[in-house]
């Protein structure tokens, strides 16, 4: 055995919640479906001399857990749950491009920095099969490698990064912003930037949530393996992800059909891609209508053509979704300001309606939701809170002859 192995079954919200987490921290992991496999029913019973307590995760070096929590599962993954001090220059919540681009910066500007991350280091790129459009990577890069690099870059800084680290609140005290997570820790430093991204939108069709990691997914690069051969799968989705994911599932299954209720969205090069892949069938103007289960698993989906009425009955493996995203905000509501979308509201200079509190990147109202732009804005912003930080005195003033790049 080579790689985790997750045993559970599609009914089972433990299973689910352990799956999510691996896919968050994008682990690598077999799942074996044991209403399904007569033989992964039997090791299960095996291990536990009779018992079929699930989700069952076997590592491997051959140990295993039953049903654990999160946090249990981090430790037995080594990822670090706590920061090594509670007092920093700068925390940094979030660990994608503008988090990680932003914590290089503070680090080559003197200050000591912490990353909050409850995923994975790299964010949503980090997610993503290809990025055809960042700068100085003329045939693209991989998500995963481009995370990659700018965690390397950050740790050469000798920057402090915790994963698996959920923020569930921010607060400004009388000389410092204070940050909870749901472990119980509690973090502070002068300034704080938030910059936890996007997460995808719900279809918010009946039964969704009880789907998610059983035939519904919103990750094309982290689930859409499991999926390799498949007859059918259906993207919904008419914008950039939508495509670019759907691009990457036809290297996996013998068909893909993307069903959007407009017009597609996505660039006019991305476009002609999936026009013109002989596995790709695009049908616009289409309204979901349900998601069909059975043992609770994803069996089919039924759609209703817009102009004509006509109804549309798919079995797909997977359902993949693709229709907007939604800010990472929900812990600072009621604190900072927000628009009407949720997204975190600040003035030219990243800064929020709470003093010694910014915000960069997706989750930062008026961003472009690209991830050149997000490593601009993480180092723009921290440019701010080097500033900011020296009106109040709260480190030395740079040197004349420092450069501020």
């Amino acid at each position: 055995m080579d790689q985790i192995t997750v045993y559970g079954a599609p009914w089972c919200p433990d299973c689910r919640r352990s799956k999510s987490f691996l896919m968050e921290q994008r682990i690598a992991y077999r799942w074996v479906d044991i209403d399904q496999d007569a033989g992964g029913r039997r090791y299960v019973e095996q291990l536990q001399g009779g018992g079929r307590t699930i989700p069952t995760i076997v590592f491997p070096d051959g140990s295993h857990l039953l049903e654990p929590s999160n946090a249990e599962l981090a430790a037995k993954l080594g990822l670090q749950l706590r920061a090594s001090r509670m007092a920093y220059d700068v925390i940094v919540l979030g660990g994608g491009p503008a988090g990680l681009s932003a914590a290089i910066y503070a680090a080559r500007e003197g200050l000591d920095a912490l990353i909050l991350e409850r995923g994975a280091l790299g964010g949503q790129a980090g997610a993503t099969d290809r990025i055809d459009n960042y700068p100085g990577f003329p045939d693209g890069i991989g998500g995963a490698e481009l995370a990659e690099r700018l965690v390397a870059h950050a740790k050469r800084y000798g920057v402090e990064m915790v994963t698996a680290a959920d923020v569930t609140g921010v607060a400004r005290e009388t000389d410092a912003v204070m940050v909870t997570t749901a472990a119980g820790d509690t973090y502070a430093a002068p300034a704080v930037l938030v910059a936890t991204g996007t997460k995808y939108r719900r279809l918010g069709l009946p039964g969704e949530e009880g789907l998610v990691g059983a035939g519904v997914h919103y990750c094309a690069t982290c689930d859409g393996p499991f999926y390799r051969g498949a007859a059918e799968l259906v993207v919904v989705g008419g914008g950039n992800s939508a495509l670019e994911e759907s691009l990457f599932l036809a290297t996996l299954a013998k068909h893909v059909t993307i069903l959007t209720r407009g017009e597609l969205r996505a660039s006019e090069l991305v476009q002609d891609k999936v026009r013109n892949h002989p596995r790709i069938t695009v049908r616009t103007g289409v309204d979901l209508g349900e998601l069909e289960q059975r043992s609770g698993r994803l069996v089919a989906l039924t759609a209703t053509e817009r102009a004509t009425g006509a109804a549309i009955r798919l079995e797909p493996a997977a359902l993949f979704v693709f229709v907007g995203l939604d800010p990472n905000s929900a812990f600072v509501r009621g604190v900072v300001g927000l628009d009407a979308a949720g997204f975190i509201i600040t003035d030219d200079r990243f800064r929020t309606s709470v003093d010694g509190v910014f915000a960069a990147g997706d989750v930062r109202a008026g961003a472009t939701k690209q991830v050149g732009s997000a490593v601009g804005e993480g180092i723009a912003a921290l440019l701010s809170i080097r500033r900011w930080l020296e009106s109040r005195h709260d480190m030395p003033t740079m040197h004349p002859d420092e450069p501020m790049s």
